[in-house]
């Protein structure tokens, strides 16, 4: 076949064979991007000790989800980046690029000394490897999506580009399996010493496969076409966000179905998450199994969902998602304390903790410049180890001079301690035997330190157990599951087909990665913030369920079916 010929090829013309190909190749990044993904939010708990010693353990959580979400801050960037080099030399070396600069980051994560070994630069070169790995990954989703939907049948565009979506649980299962295979094998202990770089340096073989299979692609039938006739975009970011006719494209995707997928997708599998295992203290196999199984419950999801938006639209589809959740955020959580935990959410009901404490005495629990002395005040003490322990409390204001008190039921108060002027080492010596005092008093007044029935192995027996007394938890995290693959499951055709064939890397790739990393990887850090600030571990919620909301109006207001639209043009 002549390039001529080549270039007038349509996506009717490609083969089944060739398809599967296609589909293959450009999903073997998303595999790795959420392997990344849930690896890092799986040990999140773990590398917290590792990274950010000498901090109390909720501000070293935090400081491991900041790090977390800084790789989602710099995604833009690279989305402008890669863009660029997709609309103006190609999508098959725009996307070879990135997935090396992802793979060869994530590997070397296994490889960084700790904080005790080398002081301050263990953070900072943890956070190196994140910016490298959201900076490729701003190049990486665009790219695999508009090289599916460019080759893909217009009837069909819809459940060939689903597989995109669908194989990120491939990723998840990874790396859950993964995290799971090493803790059985090395044991708890060993695990949480060095174990834990395990999944890291497995990455290496995803790396190594995807980059061979994307080896093997041509360009894409639209890139070719616009190739051969000379009308390749020079300034593919003058025209995607100075010219109004596709800047408004632009903002349509961000504040409509970008936004809302970011929070959505996010609480379903990231914040939920860390709310079984941090505030609910389920044990982390337990959590572990239920993630397992919910995420092989949204593999065929998300392409029935894409399927379904072949037939339906993608707006009715995806609005579906958005809505679900939005009715599910509230009730869902308080659901799922009652079934995980249901000794904490009764003593949460009938026995209310207050901390009486001077205004002036209190600073924002999360400040993360470190000059509130270490959170070093009896009231920071207090709140600290409350929200440490997973315990909601109110606040009273005290007399000025005081030192901080916990009242448990209006009967067992525990005196906090002020570690104010003191050493790092006896700030966390002061940490530690409030936090004990705090634990004993809890225990007394029917606060569990832990949920109870922690699985004890990996046997059929255990697993049935498990599953039995946590069906109401995994219920309720399938119907979370429901709403992010109806959503997400159309998302990539229906960006793809909004977008111009010549600017659509570009004008594409920015709104994807600031919704999904700006509103989405913040989304954890910013509701564990407002919990901690406020004392309820459910007000965080109002971060994702606003979005949300405001999300939905903008998509059933604008957003436009897209579904017969040719993406050649």
């Amino acid at each position: 076949m002549t390039d001529a010929q080549a270039s007038a090829q349509t996506s009717h013309d490609i083969s089944p064979a060739k398809m599967r190909q296609v589909v293959a190749a450009s999903a073997a990044g998303t595999v790795f991007e959420w392997y990344d993904f849930f690896v890092y939010g799986a040990l999140a708990s773990v590398m917290s000790t590792h990274f950010f010693a000498g901090l109390p353990d909720a501000q070293a959580f935090v400081f491991t989800l900041l790090t977390f979400a800084v790789g989602f801050i710099v995604r833009p960037i690279g989305a402008l980046v890669f863009g660029k080099i997709g609309d103006s030399t190609g999508r098959k070396g725009a996307f070879l690029i990135t997935i090396t600069i992802m793979g060869l980051s994530t590997f070397a994560i296994g490889f960084l000394p700790t904080a005790e070994t080398i002081g301050i630069w263990a953070p900072v070169l943890l956070v190196a490897m994140r910016v490298l790995q959201g900076f490729a990954l701003g190049g990486e989703y665009g790219g695999a999506a508009i090289y599916v939907a460019e080759h893909a049948h217009p009837k069909r565009r819809g459940a060939s580009t689903g597989w995109i979506q669908g194989t990120a649980s491939i990723g998840l299962i990874g790396a859950l399996g993964v995290v799971l295979g090493a803790r059985a094998l090395l044991g708890e202990d060993a695990f949480r010493e060095w174990g834990w770089r395990i999944p890291f340096w497995v990455s290496i073989g995803l790396l190594l496969v995807s980059v061979w299979i994307r080896l093997q692609l041509e360009e894409s039938p639209a890139f070719k076409k616009l190739q051969d006739e000379g009308a390749l975009s020079k300034r593919a970011y003058a025209e995607s966000f100075t010219e109004w006719r596709n800047l408004k494209i632009v903002i349509l995707a961000l504040f409509g179905v970008m936004m809302a997928q970011g929070v959505v997708w996010y609480t379903a599998h990231f914040y939920s998450q860390f709310y079984l295992e941090r505030i609910l203290k389920i044990d982390s196999q337990t959590v572990n199994l239920i993630m397992i199984t919910v995420v092989l419950i949204s593999a065929p999801l998300y392409i029935f969902f894409a399927r379904l938006s072949d037939t339906l639209g993608r707006k009715p589809v995806m609005l579906f998602g958005m809505v679900l959740m939005l009715a599910l955020y509230f009730p869902g959580f308080h659901y799922i304390t009652r079934a995980g935990n249901p000794a904490l959410a009764e003593a949460s009901d009938t026995t209310p903790v207050v901390v009486h404490a001077s205004p002036g005495d209190c600073t924002f629990q999360l400040d993360l410049t470190g000059g509130a002395q270490q959170f070093a005040t009896s009231c920071d003490i207090a709140k600290s180890a409350l929200s440490n322990a997973g315990v909601s409390y109110t606040t009273v204001a005290a007399p000025e001079g005081q030192n901080a008190r916990v009242v448990i039921g209006g009967s067992i108060e525990v005196e906090s301690a002020s570690a104010v002027g003191q050493s790092a080492s006896e700030i966390r010596a002061t940490r530690t035997a409030f936090a004990e005092r705090l634990r004993n008093a809890l225990t007394e007044a029917g606060y569990p330190a832990a949920a109870a029935g922690a699985m004890q192995g990996w046997s059929f027996a255990e697993i049935a157990r498990v599953f039995g007394e946590k069906i109401g938890v995994i219920g309720m995290m399938a119907l979370f599951i429901v709403a992010a693959c109806a959503l997400y499951g159309p998302q990539a055709a229906a960006l793809v087909e909004l977008f111009p064939t010549r600017i659509r890397y570009t004008a594409m790739s920015f709104p994807y990665h600031v919704g999904t990393g700006w509103f989405g990887g913040l989304l954890p850090a910013i509701v564990f913030a407002i919990n901690t600030a406020t004392g309820s571990i459910y007000m965080g919620l109002w971060f994702p369920a606003i979005i949300t909301a405001l999300a939905t109006l903008v998509t059933l207001f604008f957003w436009p079916e897209t579904k017969d639209r040719d993406i050649h043009a």
